[in-house]
């Protein structure tokens, strides 16, 4: 008989484990955050009505962690971002990441925001999953702006 997996919305009790899957997510994407970016974030997940955490877990056992927010849009109904999706390595290609996805598009639908969308690296072993369960949206590239500390603008 297989384990029994379980999803829904993180609880305070719920620290500890999502702190370490959410490090081994950053680990796995080389990503560096402060100890008060861990907290800031646990802070929003518990208490920011647009901002929402979901633990999967399989016979009780956190495995997986997904962070997602509302957000209006301009041309659709609205838009819900699906931030993060970490799935522990020792159970993973057990459908858990599948599951995840389907029920933040369930949630999000319920609330008004029917429009489900992430990103991803180019070259990650999730996307053998993602080209299953979305639609890549081929010619699309993301843009992200950071103004250069350095830079000074004499234009207002």
């Amino acid at each position: 008989m297989g384990a029994m997996m379980e999803i829904n919305f993180l609880t305070e009790s719920d620290r500890a484990c999502w702190e370490l899957l959410a490090r081994g997510k950053d680990t796995y994407f080389k990503v560096e955050r402060s100890d008060d970016d861990y907290e800031r974030t646990w802070r929003r997940l518990l208490d920011d009505e647009q901002v929402r955490g979901i633990a999967a877990r399989l016979d009780g056992k956190m495995v997986g962690i997904a962070h997602y927010l509302f957000h209006a849009s301009v041309w659709y109904a609205g838009r819900c971002y699906l931030a993060d999706l970490f799935v522990d390595e020792e159970v993973r290609r057990r459908g858990i990441a599948t599951a995840v996805i389907e029920w933040v598009a369930r949630d999000a639908k319920e609330h008004g925001f029917p429009g489900l969308y992430w990103n991803t690296l180019e070259d990650a072993p999730a996307r053998a999953l993602y080209d299953k369960v979305g639609k890549f949206h081929n010619g699309l590239i993301l843009y992200t702006y950071r103004r250069d500390a350095n830079q000074t603008s004499t234009q207002r």
